[in-house]
């Protein structure tokens, strides 16, 4: 069975009522596309989780090397990192608190998505989290 990511409906809930997004890959560079996304997702009343072992501080808050060194509760994992790095970050993000694994455009795994799946993770892939926002949210959660 091919890989197909939720209805709109369910992506609305999740983001509607996500507080939390650990960003793999999240860049320091407010040049790249992980920075961007993160930070509009922030504006929108996101807390933005840093996870890459490179930086200390993305966007005023605290990085962490990976999903295993996160404390606290994890809503969503965005990831911005090429599709081969998602079976290793599939396991990685099964022994985390998380439900919501989602990869940006152009990034697609169907073996990383069926092992979340049966995990008991919802899991978006190849789809733009800011874009997602934009279009079934709006401006804020609110």
């Amino acid at each position: 069975m091919t890989f197909q990511n939720p209805e709109n409906e369910q992506i609305r809930d999740i983001l509607v009522n996500a507080k939390t997004i650990a960003v793999v890959g999240l860049s320091d560079s407010p040049a790249r596309t992980s920075y961007g996304v993160s930070r509009a997702m922030q504006q929108a009343g996101y807390k933005i989780i840093p996870v890459n072992p490179h930086v200390t501080e993305v966007l005023g808050e605290k990085a962490y090397p990976s999903l295993a060194d996160v404390p606290g509760e994890i809503d969503i994992i965005n990831v911005f990192r090429r599709s081969e790095f998602l079976p290793g970050l599939a396991r990685e993000a099964s022994k985390t608190n998380a439900r919501i694994f989602w990869t940006q455009q152009g990034v697609y795994d169907e073996g990383a998505a069926s092992y979340l799946e049966q995990e008991g993770f919802t899991v978006l892939m190849d789809l733009c989290i800011k874009v997602a926002h934009s279009v079934l949210v709006g401006p804020t959660r609110n």
